[in-house]
């Protein structure tokens, strides 16, 4: 029986931390890396195109460097991001996916440079697509990267998996009344400075009216639930 699917073209956003989970040492998790991609795989076999923006903070992150020249230190952050695009690729490349890393800094050796009609060709002939090295800027988030590249390419939505299986009102981890939220809006994390996604990248994805599903990635296979329409984590309205 066919898969029914609520998206044709997603953009997952994976944070650097989420490659790292379940391990003590080291930066990369390869069987959770590989679970991520089979997940990815089994949306592309739906007929999902899916495109994924990584972030780096199983590297590298901006606190770090608090010494350093901020311009400086979020360009080693850029750089860590293409480390772990080329590890997902790697994994996508080994179970058979036709993968391509672009990248807004011009690594041609490694990475193909990012030119947003060249991803979408990519994401039209079923090709995963991987953008690496944040929007090229310093300053701004890989949050930001990820809802600006989905405006650029017409992605239905920005999928955030992250450690957290949705948005609640306060910290769960140091709140034990924290509710959890099934939906909100962008002007709901501004207003109430809920730390879900960056200022910048709430602000874009509201004036852009970019939806925004957020769960947890403890399980990868929320991936595949989350792209058939299953009432996992928190939505948030582009609206």
């Amino acid at each position: 029986m066919e898969q029914t699917t609520r998206y044709k073209r997603v953009l997952i956003k994976l944070s650097g931390e989420a490659l790292a989970t379940g391990i003590t040492g080291g930066i990369l998790n390869y069987d959770f890396v590989r679970d991520i991609c089979l997940a990815i795989k089994e949306c592309g076999e739906m007929g999902v195109q899916t495109a994924l923006v990584v972030g780096a903070g199983n590297i590298w992150r901006g606190r770090q460097g608090e010494k350093m020249d901020r311009t400086r230190a979020d360009h080693m952050g850029m750089l860590a991001t293409a480390i772990n695009a080329l590890a997902l690729q790697d994994a996508f490349v080994q179970i058979g996916v036709d993968c391509r890393v672009m990248t807004a800094i011009a690594m041609h050796e490694v990475a193909e440079p990012y030119i947003r009609n060249k991803a979408v060709a990519h994401l039209e002939k079923g090709r995963t697509v991987i953008f690496g090295c944040g929007i090229g800027s310093p300053f701004f988030s890989t949050d930001t990267t990820a809802v600006l590249r989905a405006a650029e390419i017409n992605a239905d939505v920005v999928m955030m998996a992250k450690n957290i299986d949705g948005v609640y009102t306060a910290d769960p981890r140091l709140d034990a009344g924290a509710v959890k939220l099934d939906e909100l809006s962008y002007m709901d994390i501004l207003s109430r400075e809920l730390r879900v996604i960056d200022s910048t990248a709430a602000s874009f994805g509201k004036d852009n009216h970019i939806p925004l599903h957020i769960f947890g990635i403890n399980d990868p296979y929320n991936i595949v639930r989350a792209v058939r329409g299953e009432k996992i984590g928190t939505i948030v309205t582009g609206a």
